[in-house]
């Protein structure tokens, strides 16, 4: 992905400093008018004002807001309730743009689709999905992307990028790979613009995961995709993954297979996928767990894998002191610089403080932040590719959390944990 250029950063700045300007401005009035009616109708209308506000900085910014979305246990769920308005209900793009948009993409070849109907079905950040039948009869999901994204991302990117090497300048946070994790976020971010290589994460996943009985990939249909159009198989009478919808044992059930999928991406088959909130997971008809949108899905090298298979099976184990070896083993800061037994005696007291507490009384948000905060201050920083694996389990956080807070989720690990360690990761490492 190309950096952004100097008048590009410029442009963008311009663009989101009138944005919040406006929104700033145009929420004073709305607030003094609710204000008689208490804190509650204010939150209301700052959150609904704050949906609008991160809608109109783009898909940068509404990614951000969707992973929020499923943390209720950490904020406000008035909040939450808002913000998850954007998982699939982003304003879809015009009836005049979706049709040129994928006109263009088939213009001189053949047209696929025996019907078409132009009503989305949903609407995310980077795409809306509109269901389809091509002419041979098979309905079809098609996943339209939404224009003129690439550069305005790439630019939101680079600004973040400053931000960081500008943090990398306080002496608190000179060892911090700021830089270098926000290049690997924008890249995994900026991928999901590739449609062609969505297509083979959805293979991947299907492959990957095809032996679990009760999980469906929708399959790409490359022949009916174009650049910019991703055509998937269509998945009937899907249902939104919702406690309030479903009896308390499916709920309990729904909710540990999804994290059996999500254990299995990231210590046995590394490919993961790293936004799973309810725009992402569905029921079917039958009760089984459907994956949709395999766009920001990254791939974990055998390393990177096999370290965070060590911690996490360590801290199933309350064992601080090995926790903080492997922490020690994947910094890439020069260990001589660092405290380590300030380090050392901080892992085991963090470690054995979270031993064993199931996921209503164990939060990993609070966990990950006070093993940053430790790093920051004891000056070693695990490696920065460890931040995919822990986005794909803070977000999947939020609903263990929602559905079932009596699941010991690292208990829950430890046989697929134990098989990663014994089997697959030295393996493909031997390889």
């Amino acid at each position: 992905m190309a950096e952004p250029r100097w008048h590009q950063l410029g442009l963008r700045t311009v663009q989101l400093a009138g944005i919040v300007t406006g929104h700033a401005v145009a929420s004073v009035p709305a607030v003094v008018r609710v204000a008689p009616r208490g804190r509650t109708a204010v939150r209301e209308v700052l959150w609904t004002r704050l949906r609008g506000l991160l809608t109109a900085m783009g898909a940068s910014y509404i990614k951000g807001a969707q992973l929020l979305s499923t943390r209720q246990d950490l904020l406000d769920p008035a909040l939450c309730e808002s913000l998850s308005k954007l998982q699939d209900r982003v304003p879809a793009m015009s009836d005049r743009q979706v049709r040129e948009t994928v006109e263009r993409a088939y213009a001189g070849g053949e047209w696929p689709f025996a019907e078409f109907d132009w009503e989305p079905l949903a609407s995310g950040s980077i795409a809306c999905v509109y269901r389809a039948r091509l002419l041979d009869g098979t309905d079809v999901a098609v996943k339209v992307r939404r224009p003129g994204l690439d550069w305005r991302m790439t630019a939101d990117f680079g600004l973040m990028a400053t931000g960081a090497r500008v943090i990398q300048r306080i002496p608190a946070f000179a060892r911090l790979p700021a830089v270098t994790m926000v290049q690997q976020i924008r890249d995994a971010v900026l991928g999901q613009l590739d449609f062609g290589a969505e297509a083979e994460a959805l293979d991947l996943l299907r492959a990957n995961l095809g032996d679990l009985s009760y999980l469906r990939v929708p399959a790409p249909v490359p022949d009916a995709s174009r650049e910019g159009v991703l055509v998937m198989e269509f998945v009937p009478g899907l249902r939104r993954f919702r406690r309030d919808d479903l009896a308390p044992e499916v709920a309990e059930l729904a909710v540990r297979r999804v994290l059996q999928c999500v254990y299995r991406m990231l210590f046995i088959d590394g490919v993961v996928h790293c936004d799973l909130h309810p725009g992402n997971l569905y029921l079917d008809e039958d009760g089984e767990v459907v994956l949709l949108d395999a766009g920001f899905v990254v791939h974990l090298t055998p390393r990177v894998r096999k370290l965070f298979a060590e911690f996490f099976f360590n801290m199933s184990r309350g064992n601080g002191r090995q926790c903080a070896s492997i922490v020690e083993r994947s910094a890439r800061n020069e260990a001589g610089t660092a405290d380590l037994e300030r380090f050392r005696a901080g892992i085991i007291e963090l470690v054995e403080g979270a031993h064993a507490k199931p996921a209503g009384e164990f939060q990993l948000a609070p966990f990950a932040a006070t093993l940053f905060d430790l790093q920051r201050r004891c000056g070693l920083f695990a490696a920065p590719e460890f931040v995919f694996p822990l986005l794909s389990l803070l977000v999947l956080e939020g609903m263990i959390n929602e559905f079932d807070a009596n699941v010991d989720f690292q208990a829950e690990a430890k046989p697929v944990l134990i098989r990663a360690l014994l089997t697959a990761i030295p393996k493909e490492k031997a390889a």
